[in-house]
Order: C-alpha cells, then structure tokens, then sequence
C-alpha cells in the first residue's frame, strides 16, 4: 500500500496552543516575517489547558500581592523575586501594548482590566511579616505606589467584602497596589492565535497530536503527529521544536530523548475553586485579596479571594483547592504520572517526594475536605459567606518540575524551568508559576539562546526595542522610565478608563 502519510517543512514547530506558543509565534513572525510556523495542539481550540481563565489564577502576576515571592530568611524579607517578576511583567505589558498599537489586537479590555492588588493577614506575626515586607518593597520604584496599614476602617475601604462582621479590636493588616490588573490569558492567547493563524506562513493543527520527536543526523527535527479526527498521520521536518504543553510537555520531553531532559520529573497538582452565584456579592468587592499559604502549600495554592472579567462578565472566585492526580493535564490521562517514571529521573523523583512531605500531607488534607470544610476555609476571607451562594470549579492542572540535584538527589521546583538543547534546535518549557504573566521574558531569553545569531544582529535588536521600548534595560532603578513606560502602557490598554 502506497504511505498516505502528510510531509511539512517549517523553520519553526510549536507544540501546544498556549500563551507560550502564542507569545513566541507573535516574536517571532515580527523579528523575521517570512518565517515558516507550524502549532500543533492536541484539543480542538487554543488556550483550553493552563491559559484558560478557568485554569489560572488571572492576576497579572506582578508580585504586587502574592506572600510566597517575598519569602522571609532570619527574620528579614527577600524581594528579590518579587522585583525580577515585577520587572518581567512590565515587559509583558509593553509588548501586549504594541499588539494593539499594530491592530493585531483589537480590543484591549477583553483580555485586561484594573483591578487592585491587595494581600490581607491577621495576628501579629502575620501582621508584623505584612509590615517588613511593605518596608522591603515600597522603596523600590516598582512597588513605590505600594499602600500599608492597619487601621480598620482603611481596610474596609479597600476590601468591604471581607472585613465585614470583623472585630475592631482584631490584629489586622493590608497592602494595596492601586496599578494591579486582571489578565484573561486564554482571550490573549486566542486573540493572538487568530492573528497569527491568518498572516502567510503559519498553519495551525487542532485535533492534532504529537507522538514521537527525533532529531535526525543533520541536527534538524522529525515529528510523528496524529490527526485525532480522521487518524490522517503527518510528518512534519523542521529546524526548531518548542514544546509549550503545559503539563504535556514533560512527556513530550522524554520523546525527545535528550541528554538535556535527563533526570527531569513531575508532580501533578490539580485545583478547584468556590466559585460565587450570587450577583450581590460578586458587586461588592472590586480586588485580588492574597493571603499567606498553608504550610506545605504550593505556590499555586496561595488562598485569594478574587474579582475576575471571564467571557465578558464579572466574577468572584475562592480558592484555589489543591488536590492530587496522576493526570498531567486536565484533559489528561490518569496513566500520565507512571508513564513518565523512567530510570533517569526515578531517583530525584523518590527523593524529591521525600524532601517533601509536607507538601503530601498538605495535598492529603486537601483531597479530603468536604464541602464545609471549604466554606470554612472560605469564610476566613469572607467572614459572612453563604454556602447557598458558592458552587465547586474545577481549575487547572499543574505540574510542578522535579530535577537532579547533586546534593539532595531531587529538588521540587515551583518555578518554570527552561530547557534548551545544546544545538539550540529544542526548547521545552516546564513548570507552572509565574509562567502567563512572564511570557513574554520567557521567549525573548528563548530566542536569544536559540536563535543566537540572529538575536545579535542590529536588526533583530532594532525590532526588540520597538516591540519592548525598555529593552535591555531594568526599569527598577530608573524611576523616570518606568513612569513614563507604564504610563504609555496604560493608555494603550486603556487601564485609566
């Protein structure tokens, strides 16, 4: 019988329908607009996994309000995350202000809004952390607008909804960042596939899934795909693979089979949501409220009581509810955890779960809640919360990385991990947070490692600038320019109005 298999060459193969793919699709098309790019995705539309606004925490994380980037070593706080994600955001707001400007992207609200960013804490060890970390931050120009205090009636200013039924006489303390916003990633992400997949030398797959990756003797790509609709197989040859799958990259990875992905694992990590149904309430509170996190608690589990915009309406969130399964994805397979246990990364797996047990006993608690044990937990944020007025969601999956490490034998990241073959012809992301809200800064180190030498030429750094006015620069210790930046940036995603 004659091979009815499909061939494709491309230049570039994004695997995964997500903000990353979206991101450096859009990067890359305008550094080089002839460029040839094929994306594969395994489900039937974009941004349906980690970048749905079901799936994520929608925050805009800028580190304006989430506790565990400010972690605090012998008693003094460290805000050197806090800042380098903060730095990161603002190149993501200056690239997303430049799709606009280019009419790549039509309508700015539908994917971002103002909404304060705010953390909460009581009891005076909380409350004494919440004032060193103000102390920390505020005097840095990236968090100067940064608001502290702990009067009562300041704080039911800021947050009605949970200060309400409160005890005056109570330990309390707030921050508040009056520039924070609210990020619909999976609008963004489909917003910016919609325009990539119509400009010349872009073909998108849906129902199309990637079963083998080999790289062949001249250091290009093979990929075996799957049409999952009509079981049509397709070849696709090309120079670059990016896998950016979420929780379907680690697999993806050990197809791969490179030296680079050695040793690599993953817990998967699944969350839920209270999600509120009553309009009244949903009204009444206009903020992204972070609280501290459980011990044990991964970061992705920080509580936040959370005012969000999800297809066009206002929203009202509690959560998230950690939870375990082996599924890598939330259209997973529950064979996914023992399929990626293999002899390389079967010892940093066993002694990263070790390491951290209370991160199991959190999770084991956490699958055993029953319904007023969530409301519980939801009535520490809203004191006066009716469970008639709030259904379980169920949100996204993550997987959290699991690598070598001399030392330990396994570590646990919480972060994402970029790994890039030698050759430069690979990139896989893997990992959770902060992931959306840094995409952009992800990708440009990407293609500065990958495409190294075009990365270096004065026209690719032209564009770069045009894209990112601040390139190349960080805007923390330029207050000057990081005013007059965010101020063009707001205009242009119109967050004044």
């Amino acid at each position: 019988m004659p091979d009815s298999t499909i061939r494709s060459n491309s230049e570039v193969v994004l695997i995964g329908a997500g903000i990353m793919s979206a991101t450096l699709g859009m990067i890359l098309k305008e550094l080089q607009p002839d460029i040839k790019i094929e994306i594969y995705e395994r489900l039937d539309v974009a941004a349906a996994e980690s970048s749905d606004a079901w799936n994520n925490a929608g925050t805009g994380h800028s580190a304006f309000c989430e506790l565990n980037y400010t972690p605090e070593k012998n008693g003094k706080i460290d805000p050197k995350k806090a800042i380098s994600i903060a730095e990161s955001f603002e190149v993501s707001r200056q690239f997303w202000a430049y799709l606009v400007q280019q009419n790549y992207i039509e309508s700015p609200e539908s994917f971002i809004k103002s909404v304060p960013h705010m953390s909460f804490v009581w009891g005076d060890k909380n409350v004494l952390y919440l004032k060193k970390r103000f102390e920390a931050l505020q005097p840095n120009a990236l968090f100067k607008d940064m608001e502290f205090t702990t009067d009562f009636s300041k704080l039911k200013e800021w947050m009605p909804l949970v200060m309400e039924s409160r005890k005056e006489t109570g330990k309390y303390a707030g921050t508040t960042m009056k520039i924070g916003t609210d990020v619909n990633f999976g609008e963004l992400t489909r917003s910016m596939f919609n325009h990539l997949s119509k400009m010349d030398g872009v073909s998108m797959f849906f129902n199309h899934e990637v079963k083998k990756l080999r790289q062949r003797e001249d250091g290009s790509w093979r990929i075996k795909i799957k049409d999952l609709e009509s079981g049509q197989k397709r070849k696709s040859y090309t120079k670059f693979v990016f896998i950016g799958a979420g929780g379907g990259s680690l697999p993806l990875l050990e197809k791969a089979n490179v030296p680079e992905g050695n040793g690599y694992g993953g817990f998967p990590v699944s969350g839920q949501w209270l999600k509120c149904t009553n309009p009244e309430v949903i009204a009444r509170h206009e903020a992204k409220v972070y609280g501290k996190a459980s011990v044990g608690a991964p970061p992705m589990s920080v509580p936040h009581i959370d005012s969000r915009m999800i297809n066009g309406e206002k929203a009202l969130l509690f959560g998230p509810f950690a939870g375990f399964s082996t599924r890598f994805l939330k259209n997973g397979k529950y064979s996914d955890l023992p399929l990626s246990i293999k002899t390389n990364n079967v010892i940093p797996m066993i002694a990263a779960g070790y390491k951290n047990l209370p991160l199991t006993k959190y999770l084991i608690e956490q699958v055993r809640q029953s319904p007023a044990d969530r409301i519980k937990a939801l009535k520490e944020y809203v004191p006066k919360a009716a469970a008639k007025d709030w259904v379980l969601e169920r949100a996204g999956q993550r997987v959290q990385v699991i690598k070598r490490d001399e030392k330990e034998g396994g570590v646990l990241e919480f972060g994402t991990e970029m790994i890039t073959t030698a050759d430069g012809t690979l990139a896989v992301l893997l990992g959770a947070s902060p992931g959306a809200s840094t995409a952009v800064s992800i990708m440009l180190e990407l293609v500065d490692k990958c495409f190294k030498e075009k990365s270096q030429t004065t026209e690719w750094r032209e564009k770069f600038k045009t894209m990112i006015p601040s390139f190349g620069q960080t805007l923390n210790d330029k207050p000057e320019l990081l005013a007059e930046i965010r101020k063009n940036t707001s205009d242009v995603l119109k967050l004044n109005e």
